[in-house]
């Protein structure tokens, strides 16, 4: 079993004390023994008397010096016996009574520590990244080492905390600027519509342009709302990736779609599917080039798997292709993309509990594989 900081520090104390109390009484029955008078000091008599060998007078022929020689020795036996037992009991029932204070003011040194890691474990646990982060410690005390860890810990929050806040209101100075075009746009879409002269060719493809308007609006404020918190999604329904997928995908792409359902943003899930299409697409043989999306459901998990040939990915840069911005090579930058295709697939993965993997293929391309988990 491991053992906690506080058992440690009462493990080192009570050990400490116990060892000096040993060395204590150690050097005690030393000193005592050599203040004591020594067994030897015989003056007169005999000493084959003194030790009652066989063959020599008997104890009782013993001269009253002889007797309290023996009876100086055998005290000093007994005062020494006595040190060693009474001294030994004491040090166990001193030690026990150390290790008791020891445990009791261990806890007490280490309750900042508990302070600090309480007020951690709130704002790691809170369901967003920018909330919890106005908790303080704000440890009262003397100026130790413990209390200047805190007020160091303090300050981080507080840094991370004007952070956040400058972040939240870019992304509502974004919102603003990113909905005001699409609201600009919705207007004169429902005037040119409303007009009495506009033909029948022009109202459907003023229907299409405002469908295409209001899901670029959900979009952003899916977007917006997964930036300003990392894992929180507010809103959440049942969705298959195998529907998202066959709404997707053209007649062009290869299909194999099997349930496979999850719980989430269905304009992100969407987004997410439609940028791994649209990447296969783009990076695809220029003749002769083929897309595969496949979905399942496996081990508790809804996947999705996208498949495309192309040029060949070498497997160290697998990874930067996540990354903002990153092209695998000055081919791509010539392409319609800007670089945030992927990595905004493996935003949205995260932000609905999943991950997702790219699998350079031997003959050119790449498989992705996203993996959420599946609804109950």
């Amino acid at each position: 079993m491991r053992l906690t900081v506080r058992g440690r520090l009462t493990l080192v104390y009570g050990g400490l004390f116990l060892v000096a109390g040993v060395v204590m009484l150690g050097f005690t029955y030393v000193l005592v023994s050599q203040q004591l008078p020594g067994k030897t000091l015989v003056t007169g008599g005999s000493v084959a008397a003194e030790t009652g060998v066989a063959g020599e007078s008997p104890p009782e022929a013993m001269t009253p010096n002889v007797m309290f020689q023996r009876v100086v020795a055998d005290t000093r036996d007994d005062a020494l016996s006595a040190l060693l037992t009474q001294g030994g009991i004491a040090l166990l029932v001193v030690g026990a009574a150390a290790i008791a204070l020891g445990w009791l003011v261990a806890g007490r040194m280490l309750q900042p520590l508990h302070r600090i890691t309480e007020t951690a474990r709130r704002i790691a646990e809170s369901p967003a990244a920018d909330r919890g982060l106005h908790d303080r410690i704000a440890l009262a005390g003397p100026d130790d080492e413990i209390k200047q860890l805190a007020d160091t810990f303090d300050l981080m929050l507080t840094r991370l905390d004007r952070s956040f806040d400058g972040q939240r209101r870019f992304i509502a100075n974004a919102s603003h600027e990113l909905r005001t075009p699409l609201t600009l746009n919705r207007t004169l879409l429902e005037v040119t519509l409303h007009q009495g002269s506009a033909s029948a060719e022009m109202r459907q493809l003023g229907t299409t342009l405002l469908a295409i308007n209001d899901r670029h609006g959900r979009l952003i404020d899916g977007l917006l709302l997964l930036a300003r918190s990392e894992r929180e999604l507010t809103e959440r329904s049942y969705v298959d990736l195998a529907d998202i997928a066959a709404h997707v995908c053209g007649a062009e792409i290869k299909v194999e779609l099997d349930e496979a359902t999850t719980i989430g943003d269905p304009v992100l899930l969407e987004r997410l599917v439609q940028n791994l299409v649209e990447n296969g697409l783009r990076h695809n043989l220029p003749g002769g080039g083929w897309v595969r999306v496949a979905t399942y459901a496996k081990d508790g998990l809804a996947t999705l798997e996208v498949t495309n040939t192309g040029p060949v990915v070498p497997r160290y840069d697998v990874e930067g292709l996540f990354e903002p911005f990153r092209r695998l090579d000055t081919e791509r930058l010539a392409g319609p993309g800007v670089g945030l295709g992927l990595s905004i697939v493996r935003a949205v993965a995260r932000a609905h509990g999943g991950e997702v993997h790219a699998t350079p293929r031997d003959e050119g391309g790449l498989t992705v594989t996203v993996t959420l988990p599946a609804a109950t």
